[in-house]
């Protein structure tokens, strides 16, 4: 058993831990035995000095401690790591199509490896890390990476805001074997995209609305659908091979706009037929004098932490009340925040309101998550960033 430095809680502090949160925020800690840095594993003990769980610790972060095993007599080596890698691997085994070529690997704490995200596109993965803890375990990380997948080559993208609350810099690059091509062919449920793993938004794709995006093509036969931050036109292909009579998408960026053409044609599907617009979503809802069958909301993040809240609700209120006016008799919304800020109680209020000042009377059909390959501790809310709601309004 390793020496490790302990973190000693205040009286009653230990309950979230024994509960299964993987945090402890400053407020919780006692004292602390030893002289752990910014990054390093301490052993989290009550008050009476039980041990509870070993976890990375950051002074210059509110959160503390961030759990990784309760195992307490783990040593935390390049073996542990191996050890969690695998067992992730296991898990995607298991839930992903034989023919997916794109999912999440690593999931941080949904797969006990809290500040790491990696994501798998064909030979090549992307990784993400936002902790000081793993940031000092990064070449571990590294090697089980390789030990394990055998990719072709490995790009880090580091970076956001997550990054400086603990205390770290930003970095991008690739860090090991080659570079992947400018893009990436992938299959998903059938369906062909290609990816720009290093300049693409989060890590070239929207991986956690794989399962979404099957829903929504699932219900799309002979709809007329608009498909809003259309991105890089996921949504809108589905929707198209759904068998949507018309496909209409939307987003302010011509890059993702010649990207979703592109997807549409590699699929099968005419441009002319289902059109994709360059503009403010925003203004399109305000102008457009069209009314559709289902709608897809899948904005950007409106909060980037607690202090937007109050701004980002505003935005999500407006910006699924135009759509409810847009709304045909009977309709359906699929709608989303990916906001970490904007909890999925706040987020179904919004939607409320917005569908009573638009007149509507919602039915809920479905509540939307992310895809099964980004695990969550069921103790853990926090993780689930993605939440949406898949409804029908009744005038």
């Amino acid at each position: 058993m390793a020496d490790y430095p302990q973190l000693i809680l205040k009286e009653g502090r230990e309950r979230s831990l024994i509960g299964g949160h993987p945090w402890l925020f400053s407020g919780a800690v006692a004292k602390i035995k030893g002289h752990p840095e910014p990054g390093e594993i301490v052993l989290a003990t009550t008050t009476e000095g039980q041990p509870l769980a070993l976890g990375f610790y950051n002074t210059q972060s509110d959160i503390a401690f961030r759990m990784l095993t309760r195992d307490v007599a783990a040593t935390v080596d390049q073996g542990f790591w191996q050890r969690q890698l695998r067992n992730a691997a296991a898990l995607r085994d298991r839930i992903m199509a034989s023919d997916a070529t794109a999912f999440r690997v690593i999931n941080a704490e949904g797969d006990g490896m809290p500040g790491l995200v990696v994501d798998r596109y064909g030979d090549y993965l992307v990784m993400v890390t936002s902790t000081a803890g793993m940031e000092r375990r990064r070449e571990a990380v590294i090697e089980a990476l390789v030990d394990e997948y055998r990719p072709l080559g490995i790009l880090e993208r580091s970076d956001g805001p997550a990054r400086k609350l603990e205390g770290l810099t930003d970095r991008t690059g690739w860090v090991w074997g080659e570079e992947a091509p400018e893009s990436i062919s992938i299959r998903e449920n059938g369906l062909a995209f290609e990816v720009d793993i290093r300049t693409g938004q989060k890590t070239g794709f929207f991986l956690d609305q794989r399962d979404n995006r099957s829903q929504i093509g699932s219900l799309s036969h002979g709809l007329s659908v608009l498909n809003c931050f259309s991105y890089t036109g996921a949504f809108s292909v589905y929707a198209a091979r759904g068998g949507a009579k018309r496909v209409v998408s939307v987003d302010s960026s011509e890059p993702a706009n010649i990207a979703a053409r592109h997807h549409l044609e590699m699929n099968g599907f005419s441009v002319e037929d289902h059109p994709v617009l360059k503009g403010d979503v925003f203004q399109y809802l305000r102008k457009t004098e069209e009314s559709f069958d289902l709608i897809i909301l899948d904005p950007p993040a409106f909060a980037k932490s607690r202090r937007e809240v109050q701004h980002a609700a505003r935005g999500y209120k407006d910006i699924n009340l135009q759509a409810f006016r847009h709304l045909a008799t009977g309709g359906m919304l699929a709608t989303f925040s990916c906001s970490n800020a904007i909890d999925e109680a706040l987020f179904e209020k919004i939607i409320l309101g917005a569908a009573r000042d638009a007149g509507k009377t919602l039915r809920l059909l479905k509540k939307l998550a992310a895809a099964p390959d980004h695990p969550t501790s069921l103790a853990h809310s926090e993780g689930r960033y993605l939440k949406g709601l898949l409804v029908s309004a009744l005038p």
